[in-house]
């Protein structure tokens, strides 16, 4: 198994998990669930990626990606559900 010096940078994700850019969802996904979001706002604020990058990469707008950032760091990771959304606006 490789130490995470092998794997390249890593930051502390959502769940206390070091996560690397490997870790992170697959560009092109389709289904956003809440863990998924907070890996991508974790690995931006960390400094994985840029904000730009992310959106780039994931093709959402950048609009869509700040407001992932604001619930998660109002509300963390519940903040992010789809089904909670009006509740936390």
């Amino acid at each position: 198994m490789l130490s995470h010096a092998e794997l390249g940078p890593a930051v502390v994700g959502p769940d206390g998990r070091h996560i690397t850019i490997a870790d992170l969802p697959a560009p092109g996904i389709q289904r956003w669930v809440t863990r998924r979001k907070a890996e991508v706002v974790a690995a931006v604020h960390g400094g994985l990626l840029t904000a730009d990058d992310a959106c780039a990469r994931y093709e959402i707008s950048r609009e869509e990606f700040s407001g992932w950032e604001r619930l998660y760091e109002r509300h963390g990771v519940k903040g992010l559900r789809t089904t909670r959304l009006q509740n936390y606006r």
